[in-house]
């Protein structure tokens, strides 16, 4: 802190290492993470994997809950706007898509919380219990945090849906599929919406980016003492060791759902190999 004294600050120094050469420095610290140790907290001295795995279950859950809502949600938007293009239908999905990615998350947090929790009571306003208190808590708690997050994931993936559908819809073998008497949904879910599938699920690989911004500031609004919260704190307290340690673990996340997301792409498109 600001009282520390020149002593204690070699002291410091020398327990963190940091009076050795970089080359040192970089080299202990990446044998350490190949061990799987991310270092230790500066403010508490504990294992910084020790501190994240505490606090992974409220951020797993609430993007497990939002990705449910948002692909739920999005894609029959997207494909009922494709559907219904340039009618009032469509034109309402677009409003509220720009509406939805154009307001930031913590607005529209306060304005749930001040609807479904002050107002009508029917909701908790923050914390997180967990899933061994019982399933219906521990969605009571996850529903507004989902909803306030996964409002500009479902703008992102629905544009994206409807804009993939209606080239698709407009090729060739769509005309031929509803000339031989299919039914308009088996057109649409049968043939348009599995070719339209890559691009869909490319962004909603890299609307984890989205996810995973937006987790922090979700996680600070409800008070959910998940790893968003855990970074704001270390922030504030200048931890670096779980600043890295979060910075990582995310980016590794991030890269592995992109990867898994481009290996998905055989179930959709048979023409694509690896």
């Amino acid at each position: 802190g600001d009282i520390a004294t020149d002593e204690d600050i070699r002291l410091i120094h020398a327990r963190l290492g940091l009076d050795e050469p970089f080359l040192v420095q970089f080299g202990r610290w990446v044998w350490a993470l190949v061990h799987g140790d991310l270092g230790t907290s500066i403010f508490t001295n504990l294992p910084v994997t020790q501190l994240i795995g505490q606090r992974i279950e409220p951020t797993v859950a609430l993007t497990l809950c939002t990705l449910t809502v948002a692909i739920l949600f999005a894609v029959p938007l997207g494909v009922v706007a494709a559907a219904k293009a340039g009618t009032w239908l469509d034109r309402a999905v677009m409003a509220f898509s720009v509406l939805g990615f154009s307001v930031p998350v913590f607005v529209f947090a306060y304005i749930l919380i001040l609807t479904f929790s002050v107002q009508l009571d029917w909701l908790p306003v923050q914390g997180y219990r967990n899933l061994r208190d019982g399933v219906w808590e521990w969605l009571r708690h996850l529903i507004l945090p989902s909803i306030a997050l996964g409002t500009v994931y479902v703008a992102l993936i629905a544009r994206m849906t409807r804009a993939s559908m209606l080239d698709v819809l407009s090729q060739d073998y769509i005309r031929t599929a509803a000339a031989k008497g299919l039914a308009p949904d088996q057109v649409l879910i049968g043939h348009a919406l599995k070719n339209a599938a890559i691009p869909i699920m490319t962004i909603i690989g890299m609307g984890i980016a989205l996810l995973i911004s937006g987790a922090i500031v979700t996680e600070t609004v409800f008070a959910l003492p998940g790893i968003g919260r855990l970074t704001v704190d270390a922030i504030l307290r200048r931890d670096y060791p779980i600043i890295q340690g979060v910075i990582l673990i995310f980016s590794a996340v991030y890269v592995l759902v992109n990867l898994l997301v481009d290996l998905s792409y055989v179930f959709f498109d048979p023409r694509i190999r690896y």
